[in-house]
């Protein structure tokens, strides 16, 4: 009996230390459908820019986004970023739309980035007139709790040329 006992317990022991050492399941490879469903956003979020809503582009951005634009400051949080967004807006000939080249996700698939072009036409604040712009966009990704994914870094390069001021300073 108190052999039994001791086989008992020795196996029971090997089996804890044995449990113990066993590596984790891998994680799902969520790779493809995270990509497609950055892409998704993205397309989404082009809409909700035609639909010129101010609170469902905010909805794309994290709390503590950053947001970069030609010709303007930094918007930094999601306040700021909906305040710049709810200008924008308001302008009648706001026009834009934005398309991926390039969307990846991190193998940790918490972060994300797509990068591509945009055009946009708005009003000049100081002319009043109409300006065409394009160029180049990278957005970094991060996944929240709830699987959906939303902005953290939002950069735009313009590649129009600056124009020369009105009048520019005489050099001596």
């Amino acid at each position: 009996m108190k052999r039994l006992l001791i086989l008992s317990a020795t196996l029971a022991a090997a089996g804890l230390l044995t449990a113990c050492n066993t590596a984790p399941a891998p994680a799902a490879n969520t790779h493809d459908a995270d990509v497609k469903a950055i892409q998704d956003n993205e397309a989404q979020w082009v809409k909700d820019y035609a639909s010129k809503d101010a609170a469902k582009l905010a909805g794309h951005y994290a709390d503590d986004a950053v947001l970069i634009t030609p010709g303007a400051s930094t918007a930094t949080g999601k306040d700021a970023i909906t305040k710049m967004l709810t200008a924008m807006v308001a302008d009648p000939a706001l026009d834009i739309t934005f398309q991926s080249s390039k969307v990846d996700v991190a193998s940790s698939g918490d972060l994300g980035y797509s990068q591509g072009t945009y055009t946009i036409a708005l009003t000049d604040p100081q002319t009043k007139k109409v300006i065409h712009d394009h160029g180049s966009y990278v957005t970094d990704y991060r996944k929240q709790a709830d699987g959906s994914w939303k902005a953290v870094a939002d950069i735009a390069s313009s590649e129009v040329p600056l124009s020369a001021p009105a009048n520019p300073a005489k050099k001596h």
